[in-house]
């Protein structure tokens, strides 16, 4: 046989194989998830999506299978930007592109705006899909630390003083500042505006991911950064996989009208189009207010989960390990005393307590974070959840009583 090996491209050799994709494997072998947000089934429409779809089958035939423009159809385009629009955030279907979930919208930004090299600064911990979508391209990543009101804006100023102390510039900040995934923080709007300062004094781009704030729990959610953007800066990124189901694998990207031309562009050499059929029904789920009524049925489905899992934290989880409150999204953020390295303990938890969570060293931009972990409340019935939390921190226990630390259950 052929040894592959030889013929692979030093690109191909930076791609690395994400840990949530790999432990997603593992639901239904009897392991309780607590890994990747898998959406919960019960949130998803069925019936309202069955007859969307057997009607634009019936009513747009041909046309809802066949080819359709790089940036999404014009109508859904309108009706996106209109959906925006009603949350805060004014824009016009010029500004948009739909992707192929928003996974790809962050492909496309990397392809487009990042060289080897290139300085990207983001919340320490954070979402390991951009880590793994923007370390192919060879950027340095720069992790700025994270306190209870989101990214603290104090420690990327002295970090952009230094590295223009150097000669050198940050060319993109990569921020989840609502619901953030994985702590689940929420920025403040002080700390909102300080960093939309920060962007215009130091003259870099922003990236907002912006896939949770549509369950966001905790009062008047904040401002997205794009609504407060006065100068076009940043680029906002969103996906109907949280609010409708993931597998329409629809996302779309809010920018200046000279950035969406671009990355329609790259777009051209990637997937081509988004999926026509998919499209068609997110643009119906839009016209009839589907979507809309799918928003607050999310606030209580996942208020219901999170709050769960924050019991079965406080009942459970030896003294010694921390974790936070979120003000929404899908996952907690742990952290146990530094003697219990989590990395090592999930094979040990996978095979033998049969419940999977994420490492945190996955989401930190310099490897580290080894006595972390991010844990999701999205998918398992909550009593299983529950156990799952139990059977963790009994592991926990275990591994730090082993390793002499002064934890106790």
């Amino acid at each position: 046989m052929v040894e592959i090996d030889r013929y692979l491209s030093a690109r191909a050799g930076l791609l690395k194989a994400s840990q949530v994709r790999e432990l997603l494997k593992w639901i239904g072998k009897d392991v309780i998830s607590l890994g990747g947000g898998v959406p919960d089934p019960a949130s998803f429409p069925m019936g309202e999506i069955k007859l969307i779809v057997a009607e634009i089958l019936e009513e747009k035939g041909a046309a809802a299978l066949q080819y359709a423009p790089t940036e999404g159809i014009d109508e859904l385009r309108g009706e996106i930007a209109r959906f925006m629009t009603k949350r805060g955030l004014k824009a016009k279907a010029e500004n948009v592109l739909v992707t192929s979930g928003s996974q790809e919208a962050l492909e496309l930004i990397a392809r487009v705006f990042i060289d080897p090299g290139d300085l990207i600064v983001s919340e320490n911990p954070t979402y390991l899909g951009a880590l793994q979508a923007f370390n192919v391209y060879e950027p340095r990543m720069v992790g700025i630390p994270m306190d209870e009101e989101g990214l603290r804006v104090d420690a990327l100023e002295r970090e952009l003083r230094r590295i223009e102390s150097v000669s050198e510039r940050v060319k993109l900040a990569y921020l989840i500042p609502t619901c953030q995934n994985p702590t689940g923080r929420t920025a403040s709007l002080e700390r909102r505006k300080t960093l939309l300062e920060l962007v215009e004094v130091h003259d870099f781009l922003v990236v907002e991911d912006d896939p949770y704030s549509y369950f966001y729990l905790d009062g008047v959610e904040p401002p997205s950064l794009k609504s407060m953007d006065a100068s076009g800066r940043v680029i906002y990124v969103s996906t109907v996989s949280k609010i409708l189901a993931p597998g329409l694998r629809i996302g779309w990207v809010v920018a200046e009208e000279e950035i969406i031309e671009k990355l329609a562009i790259a777009k051209q050499g990637v997937t081509l189009q988004p999926p026509t059929l998919s499209m068609y029904v997110l643009l119906e789920a839009l016209k009839r207010g589907l979507v809309d009524r799918q928003i607050p049925k999310l606030k209580e489905i996942y208020r219901v989960r999170r709050d769960t899992m924050l019991e079965a934290l406080e009942t459970y989880m030896p003294v010694g390990v921390k974790w936070t409150r979120p003000s929404g999204g899908m996952f907690v953020w742990i952290e146990t005393p530094e003697s219990v390295d989590m990395d090592e303990l999930l094979p040990i938890a996978l095979t033998e307590y049969k419940v999977a969570y994420v490492p945190g060293s996955s989401f930190h931009v310099d490897g580290s974070g080894r006595n972390t972990a991010r844990l999701s409340f999205s998918y398992p019935p909550l009593n299983a959840m529950r156990e799952g939390v139990a059977r963790l921190a009994k592991l926990i226990a275990e591994r730090a009583a082993l390793r002499a630390e002064p934890v106790r259950n």
